[in-house]
């Protein structure tokens, strides 16, 4: 999917049956992706401690957008821990 540089990629839990240093090398190719192609990548996950690497994050609970968060510096996925 990421070969075909599209403008949105959809990712359900991309890294959820994936060892920790796996799951963070997706990540980081995810977020590469983005910033290269200049793509909109879209991670649904129940991780919620992948939250502050999103330029915004749509918290959902029970089929109800319950918060969106803006975060003007996302953070790199060296920088963070789950």
């Amino acid at each position: 999917a990421v070969a075909k540089k599209p403008k949105i990629l959809l990712c359900d839990e991309p890294t959820g049956a994936l060892d920790y240093n796996t799951g963070k090398q997706v990540l980081k190719i995810l977020q590469d992706v983005s910033v290269k192609n200049h793509s909109t990548v879209i991670i649904v996950t129940h991780n919620a401690a992948l939250a502050p690497i999103g330029n915004q994050v749509i918290h959902i609970h029970d089929g109800q957008v319950k918060e969106i968060t803006r975060n003007a510096n996302p953070a790199d996925i060296s920088s963070i821990e789950w």
